[in-house]
């Protein structure tokens, strides 16, 4: 993979963000609505139910990206990304894969498994492979299988988050990778995004920030819970979809389930806990440590511009900061 392209990513975006792909709230218009505000949209290619309708979908959103651009020549529309299940358990694996093929997403991120066949693909087009990443084992697995990119999820990311602090695990894995880093975990500010390239990542994994948005695919409550909630109605537990991920204590009260019990036990059978059958995603809903910044629902392109606005605001702060500072010395 040349850097190009990579460098055509960066150079691409009006923010340095992709927003991250949300398991059943991403779809197409979030996507493209997304690109137009000048960040890199993706979704997961799994949130299309069937691969005809993942067909449909690409469709749409190449068209819409498309669009976009003719519609407005002189602005900055970022590219588009899908988020891949590259295990063998993902029984659509070839189906989804040859579609990825037949309609070129600039940006592939993968998740669990060997991201190579993936890069094969990808990089026969001219595509970038960035693979999702929680410790420093599975960084240097995707590396050795040849992805171009990290996505390193940090302590207090929504839905499988990692446990390892971000300034931590970005230096650690620093030491033996110089290529490109994405970082994920409770960015939801621009500040943020900012502290995220002063420690050395190209770009910021934003995820639940885009939960409340107008396009967002997530019910009306499930925004509402969002925007309500702080860091402390967060649950890190792996009794819900039987892998460690960030879920929302409020709506495991709403689906009849005990908090404390989840965190007593390791695994537990959600239908014993609750009068109906509860799913994971469907009814115990997910989110990030930075859920306490959201306050209001928003259009997708309102949260980019606040923060664009607050990114810009950080970093005159700091060449201010560092103005005064050479002026006393």
């Amino acid at each position: 993979m040349s850097m190009n392209a990579v460098e055509r990513l960066k150079e691409s975006v009006t923010l340095p963000v992709i927003m991250a792909p949300l398991f059943i709230i991403s779809n197409p218009k979030m996507t493209i609505k997304a690109c137009e505000a000048g960040i890199i949209g993706t979704f997961p290619a799994l949130n299309a139910r069937t691969s005809e309708q993942l067909e449909q979908w690409l469709q749409e959103i190449v068209e819409g990206i498309k669009e976009a651009k003719e519609k407005h020549p002189d602005k900055k529309i970022a590219p588009w990304g899908i988020n891949f299940i590259s295990h063998r358990t993902n029984k659509r694996f070839l189906e989804d894969l040859q579609l990825i093929k037949k309609y070129e997403p600039p940006l592939v991120i993968t998740s669990l498994g060997d991201p190579s066949p993936v890069v094969e693909v990808v990089h026969a087009y001219g595509g970038v492979v960035f693979s999702d990443v929680i410790n420093v084992k599975y960084a240097k697995k995707a590396i050795e299988k040849g992805t171009d990119g990290l996505v390193l999820v940090s302590s207090g990311a929504g839905g499988h988050g990692g446990t390892y602090n971000p300034f931590a695990f970005i230096h650690e894995v620093k030491r033996f990778w110089d290529g490109p880093i994405v970082l994920a975990g409770a960015i939801s500010k621009g500040e943020d995004i900012l502290a995220a390239e002063i420690l050395g990542a190209d770009f910021s994994y934003i995820g639940t920030r885009f939960i409340s948005a107008e396009e967002s695919g997530a019910n009306e409550k499930y925004k509402e819970m969002v925007i309500e909630s702080t860091i402390e109605d967060i649950m890190y537990t792996d009794a819900i979809s039987g892998i460690h991920a960030n879920f929302l204590i409020p709506s495991m009260k709403n689906a009849g389930l005990d908090p404390e019990r989840l965190k007593k036990k390791e695994k537990i059978d959600l239908s014993e806990l609750a009068n109906t059958e509860v799913k994971a995603w469907r009814d115990v809903w997910s989110a990030g440590q930075g859920v306490g910044s959201i306050t209001k629902i928003q259009s997708v392109e309102e949260i980019v511009e606040e923060l664009t606005n607050e990114y810009n605001n950080a970093k005159e702060k700091i060449i201010k900061g560092a103005y005064h500072f050479t002026q006393n010395e």
